[in-house]
Parts: C-alpha cells; structure tokens; sequence
C-alpha cells in the first residue's frame, strides 16, 4: 500500500468532479434539515451509515477485482432515484479520465472501453485504488470520506458555516468513518465468494426523495 497514493486519491484537489456535488446537502439546507454544525453533524452520520456503507463496499469490492460489471449492476439495484444513478455515472465518467491520466492501465482502459456511457462513481473508485496500488480497505476509507467530505464543503458554500466548523464534523465523525470502511471491507471479501449480495444495501429513502425534487429546481448551485 502506498500512502502518498492513498493521499492523492482523496485529496479533495484531484479532478474527479466531486466539488460540483454537494451529496444531497443542497436540499437539505434548503428544507432546514442542515442549517448549523449540528445538524450538518447528523445529516453527515446519516449519511455514512448509509450511502456512504453501501458506495465503501462496492468500492472495496471493485478494489478486490470483483467483475466491474456485476458490481455496476448491484449499485444500479442499491440506487432507486434516477437523478442520483444519473450523478453516480457522471461521476464516474470524470473519476476515470482523471484515473487514466493519472495511473495508467490494462484495467482502467479495459473499464472505458467496455463502459463508454460511465460506470457508478465507487466502482471506478475501487479500480482506480486498485490501479494505485492500494488495497480493499483503503478503496473504502476514499468512499466512506467522500460521503462526509463533499456535504460538509458543500455546507460551507451553501450557508456561510464557518469552515473551523465543518472541519470539526469530519473529525468527530472519524471514528465511525473508520467502523464503516471496516465493515465495507469485510463485506467485499465475503463477495468474493458469496457474489455481489453480500454487499450491504443500507438504504436511505430521503436521500433519494430529495435528490428526485433537487433534479427538477430550475436554478441550483450544485448538480446533485
């Protein structure tokens, strides 16, 4: 494993499109569900626990060498709004041109080619990881931290908070954000064997209700 490639991939400055979204905090704010650290606190945790277990699983699996196919195909099924299945591949799209740009590869080049109208975000993820010489649990540490990371930037943008702020969110929330990446990593092994339904699938409805409402405004600052 190869810690300065482990920080590249999660540096918030690598071009994989990441700042143009704000991870449904956008409609949050906007519905009063975040209007201050603490609420953004909870906004993040929910989160975590949720879309950000199931994208550190997918990604750890992806990172393990699980068919890029069938893991697309599983996040599509753990993916019920088609605005965020529509952000995930867009996101995907951009990670890989930065991936291929940046960590050449049979396997990356294989993903472009086999996937031309994009792949879900945490499944080109684990590959790129993987490309980078990292592992499993550290594909799932990238995607559980981008589930925090992205809303509490976003937040910062969105309502004035003060950045000392947001960054103490992300701080408190780490030890949970290391359990997540845990239990995403152990449930990537298990697909190895079991197949891709081993991998968690823990849903959160809001998340996806407001992502169907946040797609249809005519004027927002973040596009999902």
């Amino acid at each position: 494993m190869s810690l300065a490639a482990l920080l590249v991939l999660a540096d918030g400055r690598f071009p994989a499109g990441g700042h143009a979204h704000s991870g449904g905090a956008e409609a949050a704010c906007k519905d009063g569900r975040i209007h201050d650290a603490a609420t953004l606190e909870d906004f993040c945790r929910g989160r975590l626990h949720t879309a950000g277990l199931t994208a550190a699983a997918l990604a750890a699996a992806a990172a393990l060498g699980i068919d890029p196919a069938q893991l697309d195909a599983a996040a599509d099924a753990r993916t019920p709004s088609p605005a965020l299945r529509t952000a995930a591949r867009r996101l995907g799209r951009q990670l890989l041109r930065a991936a291929r740009a940046t960590w050449p590869g049979p396997e990356l080049e294989a993903l472009a080619a086999a996937f031309p109208r994009g792949v879900h975000q945490p499944v080109v993820l684990g590959l790129t990881a993987r490309a980078a010489g990292l592992g499993p649990s550290d594909a799932a540490q990238v995607a559980a931290y981008e589930a925090v990371g992205g809303p509490a930037t976003a937040t910062v943008r969105l309502l004035g908070l003060d950045p000392f702020e947001a960054s103490g969110v992300l701080a408190r929330l780490t030890p949970e954000l290391d359990a997540v990446a845990a239990v995403a990593a152990e449930a990537a092994l298990r697909a190895l064997t079991e197949g891709v339904d081993a991998l968690p699938a823990a849903s959160s409805p809001l998340l996806e209700i407001a992502a169907e409402v946040h797609a249809g405004w005519p004027v927002r600052l973040f596009a999902s």
